[in-house]
């Protein structure tokens, strides 16, 4: 086996219209997870069960079923009751909803380990509730949770290969494509299993940097 460096520089322009396509899906996953999560996390601590139930009933489930079979779900099943998306905007929901409720338990963790005196506090300066959670309590959580989100993210960007099942050409779809089409597989496959390491991995080390400044 030779190493064909022709067969590089053919796959490059396809290798950054993957990786487009990749940290696309991966921004607009963390934000729906991150977002949702919160709103699970906080669902959860709402003081009538007929909140708490469903939505603990609904996030167990997801948290507990494959995200390709979401993917699935989501792409061949809903447009057979009419409702249609994009590939993309299927990959991007399925991501988002399915780390949302692991994002759900980190938020959950970041406001339990606020102090009870912050509660008390705001309770004594009379504080509404939704300034509570504004000015106080959601600051000191999220800024605890930070470094876990983080490792979520990297988790997403790891799961996006999942999105070529339903005909997403983020990277791994953009190499799988270009092999069957050039008979070409060492080359393309080397270059995005190098990608996922040079974002991943300098990732993680800026987030145990990050938790390092957080904790003092």
């Amino acid at each position: 086996m030779t190493w064909d460096w022709n067969a590089v520089g053919d796959f490059m322009p396809h290798f950054w219209d993957g990786l487009l396509v990749t940290l696309q899906a991966l921004a607009l996953g963390s934000v729906i997870s991150f977002t949702l999560g919160l709103v699970w996390a906080l669902s959860m601590r709402a003081p009538t069960r007929w909140v708490r139930w469903p939505v603990g009933a609904a996030t167990e489930f997801v948290r507990n079923t494959p995200l390709l079979v979401q993917l699935f779900f989501l792409f061949y099943v809903l447009p057979e009751w009419n409702i249609t998306f994009s590939a993309l905007t299927t990959g991007v929901i399925a991501i988002g909803l399915h780390y949302s409720t692991y994002t759900m338990q980190v938020y959950r963790a970041g406001i339990e380990g606020v102090p009870a005196g912050q509660w008390e506090a705001a309770t004594a300066l009379g504080l509404p509730v939704r300034r509570t959670w504004t000015a106080v309590i959601l600051p000191q959580a999220v800024r605890r949770v930070v470094p876990a989100l983080g490792n979520y993210v990297i988790a997403m960007l790891k799961d996006t290969p999942m999105l070529m099942t339903i005909t997403v050409l983020e990277m791994l779809g953009e190499a799988r494509l270009y092999s069957q089409q050039h008979f070409q597989f060492t080359e393309p496959l080397t270059v995005i299993g190098v990608a996922f390491i040079l974002i991943s991995y300098p990732a993680s080390l800026l987030l145990r940097a990050l938790e390092r400044r957080l904790v003092r």
